[in-house]
């Protein structure tokens, strides 16, 4: 009897993949697991929510504005009569899409330094003074420099929506890879040395190869975690620069710009200023839990207690 469950154990542990034990140890981290259950329900309710709630954002209804909650407006409305739960939900598909779109520039960016500057001696130096230089460099004043110059020029060329969210996606992209570029250069490096990399290119393999079939497979893990993390960068450099006034146009609402257009009123209705900061903040507190959790499940030396 004894021997049957050791043997049933022992053949569970070897069919149990590397993901199945990353699984097993994310589903222990509590705050991971409640952090992907507030995401998912967010990600439902701005991709579902027009389809439930079918209340134009810009509907103007004069004779309600300024309204509090009520059946005909859980939210609200603001001072121009337009439905504020209706805003959120479609602000939140902006503002998500600013996260995940910007999330994955600076992901393709970083690692593509990180692993050229960890892998090739001759560009590590030139590619981490870059590196260097862009961490040095005041994000915020950089990113209103960009925006006042190639505002204008973008929305002729695409439309006020698509060329301000291009632009949008593109800064904050551009000016958020240095961390991903460090960590990915640092687990290259430490890579390098192992010795299947090193049989690899005594046998003669191509770099390219090399890269692309041992190197990247065993550094997903930081980029994974990193992903999380500049999900959760993006939408609060979105939000900041929606509040200043210098994002989407006021009539295309995001997180941000709700969260701008309701100071006017914090006074008369604290709710116009409540709902969107409390979207941001469970967004980005639900994404840096569920990156810690892959922090963890992914670190071999936890993994498997």
């Amino acid at each position: 009897m004894t021997d049957t469950a050791t043997q049933d154990e022992n053949t569970q542990s070897k069919n149990r993949s590397l993901w199945g034990d990353v699984w097993v140890q994310f589903r222990t981290h509590k705050g991971a697991m409640l952090g992907m259950v507030v995401f998912a329900i967010i990600l439902f309710g701005v991709t579902a929510g027009p389809y439930l709630w079918t209340i134009d954002p810009q509907f103007l209804d004069i004779r309600d504005k300024n309204q509090g909650l009520s059946w005909k407006h859980p939210l609200g409305t603001d001072q121009l009569g337009r439905d504020l739960l209706a805003q959120l939900i479609h602000g939140g598909r902006v503002s998500v899409a600013v996260g995940l779109s910007a999330m994955l520039l600076s992901l393709v960016v970083g690692t593509f330094i990180g692993v050229l500057a960890g892998y090739f001696k001759k560009v590590d130096g030139p590619l981490m003074r870059l590196t260097d230089l862009f961490l040095a460099l005041p994000i915020l004043p950089l990113l209103l420099v960009i925006i006042m110059l190639f505002r204008d020029t973008l929305r002729n060329a695409f439309g006020p929506e698509t060329g301000i969210f291009l632009l949008i996606v593109f800064i904050i992209g551009i000016t958020s890879w240095m961390q991903t570029a460090r960590i990915v250069r640092g687990d290259v490096l430490a890579l390098k040395e192992r010795e299947f990399i090193l049989a690899a290119n005594s046998i003669g393999t191509p770099s390219r190869r090399i890269i692309l079939r041992h190197i990247l497979p065993n550094i997903m893990s930081p980029i994974m975690v990193s992903a999380t993390l500049g999900v959760a960068t993006a939408i609060i450099t979105e939000s900041a620069l929606s509040f200043l006034g210098l994002g989407f146009p006021s009539d295309f609402p995001t997180w941000g710009r709700l969260l701008f257009d309701g100071t006017t009123y914090i006074q008369q209705s604290p709710s116009r200023v409540i709902w969107p900061g409390l979207a941001i903040s469970l967004t980005v507190l639900s994404v840096n839990f569920i990156g810690d959790g892959l922090r963890d499940a992914l670190d071999p030396r936890i993994r498997g207690r």
